[in-house]
């Protein structure tokens, strides 16, 4: 029984001594609403002026380009060129053969060569030099957009 009252006494000396010493506030709270102002606010920032507008940004796709070893599926479709756009990507021939007949009726010449990673790549053209590639794939992008994925493959 003293057990109880001696941890009984403890406790209520422990709590009693965690008491909040905060004082109540001394002036009564007025929202800002009901304030009288007499002077303006500072203004806290400036807004620059307006400049000349700078010339626009081109908002294309950068060119991905990849260096992948190839064979061509149609030996008589073989070239020298090193640069090729390419338009599809397939794991499977006749999904390139389907893709190349759309491509065909849509007025373009392509063929289709086997990339040293397995993928069937559909071309549409090849250049010796990288300035026209470049050329003719932003041309390809710009009037079809739905070939706006066209990429470069460089030959090994």
């Amino acid at each position: 029984m003293r057990k109880v009252l001696f941890l009984t006494l403890i406790t209520a000396l422990a709590l009693g001594s965690c008491k909040s010493s905060k004082k109540a506030a001394t002036s009564p709270y007025t929202p800002a609403a009901q304030q009288e102002t007499t002077t303006p606010a500072p203004k806290v920032f400036t807004v620059p002026e307006t400049k000349p507008a700078a010339p626009a940004v081109s908002d294309e796709k950068p060119v991905t380009m990849r260096e992948e070893a190839i064979t061509f599926t149609r030996p008589e479709e073989q070239n020298q060129n090193s640069y090729f756009i390419i338009i599809g990507s397939f794991s499977n021939m006749n999904n390139a053969m389907n893709y190349k007949q759309t491509l065909i009726s849509e007025g373009f010449t392509p063929i289709i060569v086997q990339s040293e990673t397995g993928y069937y790549r559909v071309t549409v053209d090849s250049y010796a030099n990288e300035a026209p590639a470049r050329q003719r794939l932003l041309q390809i992008r710009q009037n079809y957009p739905k070939y706006a994925d066209t990429w470069l493959l460089i030959k090994k």
